[in-house]
């Protein structure tokens, strides 16, 4: 028979459990959500329209839109054909393929950007036979572009990966029987079986090549109007014009969310 203390002391733990626990979960949610809250606090609507006006940020979100466009194509086009492989053929050497692809998603960026740096500077490995050829990389549009294939493209083909694996081959086996050949298979039963992954990591390439910041800035500088992408220009106008810095902010706020609500669109689709 249990003492009468020891069925109060359970008893006010039964009542106070929940309590925590939403307390707890309260705190989470507040830790997580009011920094960005602040921010769409701390200006106007005026403020904020006015900021993106700005010839410097309309530049710098053009740049960064443009730039994340174009390395996220670069991205399908490379990482697509690995992605498959590393799907359906099990070479010898696969896993350590994997893992070197999968390195830039947990190095610091600013590993990234010196690993880059040292490889395609001008006295780089593959720089200075550029440099030789007049050809320059470090501090241009192309070396922004270069940064963000570099973090984005192991998101996409880890994704893409996922998306040919879960593809049921036996589709593949009955096209290639009627007469189809591998790149027709591939085009026309394949990539529509695994479009839902597919398009789900192009979103999360482009999102990750649009925000990236430590590597763009060690290899191509924050040159205003020339390299100077939204998170750059973020950080350089911090200082000296915080509403044009918490407007940008915003506009890549704004960007996320749309990103992760097409995600969660997509993969409800898939379901």
């Amino acid at each position: 028979m249990m003492k009468p203390g020891t069925i109060n002391s359970g008893n006010l733990i039964t009542k106070i459990a929940p309590v925590l626990f939403g307390l707890i979960v309260l705190i989470t949610i507040l830790f997580f959500t009011l920094p960005l809250l602040s921010l769409v606090l701390r200006i106007t609507p005026e403020e904020f329209i006015a900021a993106i006006l700005k010839p410097e940020v309309e530049s710098a979100i053009y740049l960064s839109l443009i730039t994340a466009a174009a390395s996220t194509m670069i991205v399908v086009l490379i990482g697509t054909p690995l992605a498959y492989l590393n799907a359906r053929v099990p070479y010898r050497g696969r896993d350590f393929v994997e893992t070197l692809l999968d390195l830039p998603i947990v190095l610091p960026p600013s590993v990234a950007g010196l690993a880059l740096l040292v490889l395609f500077g001008r006295r780089g490995l593959i720089g200075s036979h550029l440099n030789d050829m007049g050809i320059a990389i470090i501090f241009t549009i192309f070396a922004v572009v270069l940064a963000q294939v570099f973090v984005a493209g192991p998101l996409y083909i880890r994704q893409a990966k996922t998306a040919f694996a879960m593809v049921d081959q036996s589709y593949e086996a009955a096209s290639r029987t009627l007469g189809a050949s591998p790149l027709a298979t591939f085009f026309r039963i394949t990539i529509p079986l695994a479009w839902t992954g597919l398009i789900s990591g192009v979103i999360l390439g482009f999102a990750r090549a649009i925000g990236e910041f430590g590597a763009t800035i060690m290899v191509a500088g924050n040159l205003p109007g020339k390299t100077q992408t939204m998170p750059l220009a973020i950080y350089g106008l911090m200082q000296n014009d915080l509403a044009a810095s918490i407007s940008l902010s915003l506009v890549l706020i704004g960007i996320s969310c749309v990103i992760l609500v097409t995600i969660r669109v997509i993969a409800g689709r898939s379901l």
